[in-house]
């Protein structure tokens, strides 16, 4: 029997409410549908990580873990890229020292980590990055990233930058990704390499960490567990995901 592959994926959290018919009063950590579909495969198992209260327990679960994917969610707090609110944009602080626990961990223990949309986000704060609180009030000369209606069917053109670790995978410099967020990379941060952005305004939309082995360290600012039922025709993430994949079990 083949090895089984554990990946470990960072819990998104819906926080005490009350107004919320059942556990009100509790904290509830979970994965997104499409998140988990998207990362089961025959010997693939997704294990979402607990919010541990003691750090022991934490690394102890851990060790057993084979690689780690950040999945999106809530906006990072600005403090934890060393800035104020601009505005309304809060973020989730909480769960920003959750995640920089486990990404530290990860890397420290040279493991493989896919970031997405947050999870990019986070990475990239993580190597001492900034973001853009809010795209259309820092960026006037952008297009619209997401729309509450259209949400995974927003689409736009990314151009890959040749020569790079995706550009291999693509192999063209035009791809189709999905767009499901109003934040985004403003610097990117130290040892990161942008792999792709965005064809109409230069939002960063990949990149990978210059310290692991090609494509084991990679962060991609689009959903590529929204793509399977996208009416334009996109990208297909899993050649990326299933590269990635592919390091794990070497």
């Amino acid at each position: 029997m083949s090895k089984v592959i554990r990946i470990g994926v960072s819990s998104a959290f819906m926080y005490p409410d009350i107004n919320r018919p059942t556990f009100g009063k509790k904290t509830l950590c979970f994965i997104e549908k499409d998140m988990a579909n998207f990362i089961s495969k025959e010997g693939i198992y997704p294990v979402l990580i607990p919010d541990f209260e003691r750090k022991k327990e934490l690394y102890a679960f851990l060790e057993d873990l084979d690689a780690f994917v950040f999945q999106g969610g809530n906006d990072l707090a600005p403090e934890t890229y060393r800035e104020k609110p601009i505005g309304k944009w809060k973020g989730d602080i909480y769960r920003d020292k959750y995640e920089i626990e486990i990404l530290d961990y990860a890397l420290k223990n040279k493991k493989a980590v896919f970031g997405i949309c947050r999870g990019a986000q986070l990475m990239n704060a993580y190597f001492g990055g900034s973001l853009y609180q809010d795209i259309l009030t820092q960026r006037k000369d952008s297009i619209v990233h997401r729309d509450a209606l259209e949400y995974d069917q927003l689409t736009h053109f990314t151009e890959v930058v040749e020569g790079s670790y995706l550009y291999k995978i693509t192999k063209t410099n035009l791809i189709r990704t999905n767009s499901v967020h109003h934040q985004s990379i403003k610097e990117l941060g130290e040892g990161l390499e942008c792999m792709a952005t965005c064809k109409e305004d230069g939002v960063i939309e990949a990149f990978q960490w210059s310290g692991a082995q090609d494509g084991k360290v990679i962060g991609v600012q689009w959903h590529p567990e929204f793509e399977y039922n996208c009416k334009e025709e996109l990208f297909d993430s899993s050649k990326l995901f299933n590269q990635w994949l592919n390091l794990i079990k070497s």
